[in-house]
């Protein structure tokens, strides 16, 4: 709560239930959900249509499985909000992609090191 108050002002049934129902799709249990919400808090402020999903779209497009996303969203929580995707992390597997790597190496390397 100290991280992110607002989190007491989020919607339980609006987003709090459908988005810890949708990181248990993805594969996690709730002992990864609970350490991924204590990692970053702000993550269950986001949208699922517009922020969440696109996310995990993007990431199941470089090759990673549901196993692999809802791990790296474990290790990296931030990676789902902080860091814009069409100004940060694209650009990043782009340049990866530059030095040769191909898109399952690239998300061989995000699943190591988010």
């Amino acid at each position: 709560i100290v991280k992110f108050p607002n989190l007491l002002s989020c919607s339980l049934e609006l987003n709090l239930k459908p988005t810890v129902q949708w990181l248990k799709g993805l594969g996690m249990d709730d002992s990864q959900v609970a350490k991924t919400i204590v990692k970053f808090p702000q993550l269950m402020g986001y949208s699922l249509e517009d922020n969440l999903k696109p996310r995990v779209q993007w990431l199941k497009g470089l090759g990673m499985d549901d196993s692999q996303v809802a791990n790296t969203i474990v290790k990296f929580p931030n990676l789902m909000g902080s860091h814009s995707l069409e100004d940060n992390l694209k650009p990043r597997v782009q340049w990866l992609k530059c030095l040769g790597m191909d898109d399952s190496q690239v998300a061989k390397t995000i699943v190591k090191f988010p």
